[in-house]
């Protein structure tokens, strides 16, 4: 791949030595630039596209499981704590291929086939689009179903006044 770049056509007769005046080497010029040097993709930026590919998707309330959830709703009041977006997902990244587990909590009345199918296709098309990797799995599994009261406060009376 290296060779040199003669400035000056000079033909070197047999008894003639060979010098190296006037050369330059020239390394990698003929190698495409995407050929000169190494990407690499950390699990986080994986787990963070995902996480946001999937929350796109409608019918998906959260992502995570309870104790993770938890903790996220933790550390979201903490001032100057941001909420993660890679929360309820986990990537494993090679050089070419990645493979990513989401656990997710979805809305109560929708068909959780047809959300984890929406979540999939959403999930590895953003993927693959970003980084170039191949997706060769997405994993759901479905935590929790969200009821439409679980959002609302009790407002009734407690057992001890």
């Amino acid at each position: 791949m290296t060779e040199p770049i003669s400035r000056n056509r000079h033909e070197t007769r047999p008894d003639e030595p060979h010098t190296a005046v006037g050369t330059t080497l020239q390394t990698g010029a003929r190698e495409p630039a995407a050929a000169r040097g190494k990407t690499t993709i950390a699990d986080g930026v994986v787990e963070k596209i995902a996480g946001i590919a999937a929350r796109e998707v409608p019918g998906i309330h959260a992502l995570g499981g309870g104790f993770s959830r938890t903790m996220g709703a933790m550390r979201d009041r903490v001032p100057g704590g941001r909420s993660s977006a890679g929360r309820g997902v986990k990537a494993e990244v090679g050089e070419k291929q990645t493979a990513i587990d989401l656990e997710v909590v979805v809305e109560y009345g929708v068909s959780i086939t047809e959300v984890a199918a929406d979540v999939r296709e959403n999930v590895i098309t953003a993927v693959e689009r970003m980084t170039g990797l191949e997706v060769v799995e997405v994993n759901i599994s479905v935590n929790d179903v969200h009821l439409p009261e679980e959002d609302t406060a009790e407002t009734g009376e407690g057992r001890v006044q």
